[in-house]
């Protein structure tokens, strides 16, 4: 009995609807951008493993560094103890992370890492006896799926049956160059109307929302009127970071820099799951006190995992190397002169890309999981490429090392495509 076979009689799937799809494809290796079903058939994964494994798939640097972790030290609850390697990617983080982002606390995935970070903004003000309650987050926005998470998010498709049990959140479009001031005076009014919290933002690149870019200046401004009016900013850089926009962080392009970031995805290269929430000093010396209940009373089992830990160090220590540097350069090169190619196709409605990440929206209104969408994935599949269309959008996000005629071969599938929508 094949893999996929076997998978039916148990496993219930994410993000699927199995008894309209009821196989998932069973792959049994992936190396650099290569994905191998149980079949031989080989894909090229266009969009990193939902943009994790940005070195590369079982990367040989990242894989001997958690082997000689495993050897030494494995798991370590974090509560009373404490170990290198979590000592050493602070150290390794706080260099590249942007200004102000002073402490670190570790957890276990993206949808985490902002749990963490509404939780810090609620108790922030909670512990200075503030009632501060409700949030402020863009439109469309996608933040994870625990509740928290999805409060702040902005996708009924996800959050459609749980809108009953979220937190207060009051929503604002993303500024596109021209909406700048219409935005502030919405901004304003809610300041107030409500005891703000805090803003939650995907800065530059709405991930789910399909890879929509808004304006930094914009954004910019937005966060200079919450930091007048004591607004803690929670850059939710989960998909961003790790430069995939260009720059380590999209928070990097931008003046004003948040109180609160979340990371997670590329942090460990694909190879194992962790997250982490840092903040600035000035929030970290809000828990401080006396007081045993004003200290922060969230933990994950597995946080600061050390061999999670030393592969987050390994990608730091790629990320910042020549190599990899020079080839966001050349896939972001790549990608510019694809948009060019491709957007004026009658079947594009408009493109994008920013870093390694490429996207484009079809001139046709499509389910987000619908006929079309299952279409085109077959249709890439077929042709050995992953892609993820996610509704309207076709996106590229593959890992740093693909190489050239890896990245025509996507273009040109997704140039043929365009001839079945």
């Amino acid at each position: 009995m094949s893999i996929k076979e076997r998978d039916k009689r148990y496993i219930w799937h994410p993000l699927k609807q199995h008894q309209l799809q009821p196989e998932s494809l069973a792959i049994v290796k992936a190396k650099n951008c290569i994905l191998t079903d149980e079949d031989g058939n080989e894909y090229i994964d266009a969009i990193a493993s939902w943009y994790t494994c940005m070195y590369g798939h079982c990367n040989d640097y990242i894989i001997e560094k958690a082997y000689r972790q495993m050897q030494q030290l494995d798991q370590i609850m974090f509560s009373d103890f404490t170990h290198e390697p979590a000592v050493k990617l602070s150290e390794e983080l706080i260099k590249i992370l942007p200004q102000g982002q002073d402490k670190i606390f570790f957890n276990d995935n993206g949808s985490t890492a902002v749990e963490a970070g509404i939780k810090m903004a609620l108790q922030y003000y909670f512990n200075n006896n503030e009632k501060r309650s409700t949030f402020i987050a863009f439109d469309n926005g996608f933040h994870g799926d625990t509740f928290g998470a999805m409060s702040v998010s902005g996708l009924s498709v996800y959050n459609g049956p749980f809108e009953d049990f979220l937190i207060d959140v009051k929503r604002i479009p993303t500024p596109d160059g021209t909406n700048e001031n219409q935005i502030l005076n919405l901004l304003k009014n809610y300041i107030s109307e409500y005891n703000i919290a805090g803003f939650i933002y995907e800065p530059l690149v709405q991930g789910a929302a399909g890879m929509k870019i808004h304006d930094s200046n914009g954004l910019n401004a937005i966060l200079k009127v919450c930091k007048a009016h004591q607004i803690l900013t929670i850059a939710d850089e989960v998909m961003t970071g790790f430069g995939k926009t260009g720059r380590y962080f999209a928070s990097d392009y931008i003046e004003t820099k948040p109180d609160i970031m979340c990371l997670s995805k590329a942090l460990t290269a694909g190879l194992v799951p962790m997250a982490i929430t840092s903040c600035s000093q000035k929030i970290y010396n809000r828990f401080l006190s006396n007081e045993m209940a004003k200290g922060f009373f969230h933990c994950h089992t597995y946080s600061a995992n050390p061999v999670a830990c030393a592969a987050a160090i390994a990608g730091i220590e790629l990320l910042n190397s020549k190599d990899i540097q020079d080839n966001i350069s050349r896939v972001s090169e790549a990608h510019r002169n694809f948009n060019s190619r491709i957007k004026n196709h009658p079947k594009v409605k408009t493109s994008r890309h920013i870093g390694v990440i490429f996207a484009l929206d079809l001139n046709t209104k499509m389910e987000r999981y619908g006929d079309l969408r299952d279409k085109l994935l077959k249709f890439f599949m077929d042709r050995g490429v992953f892609l993820r269309p996610l509704g309207q959008t076709i996106y590229i996000q593959t890992p740093y090392t693909i190489s050239d005629k890896q990245l025509d071969k996507i273009y040109q599938v997704i140039e043929d495509s365009l001839e079945i929508v």
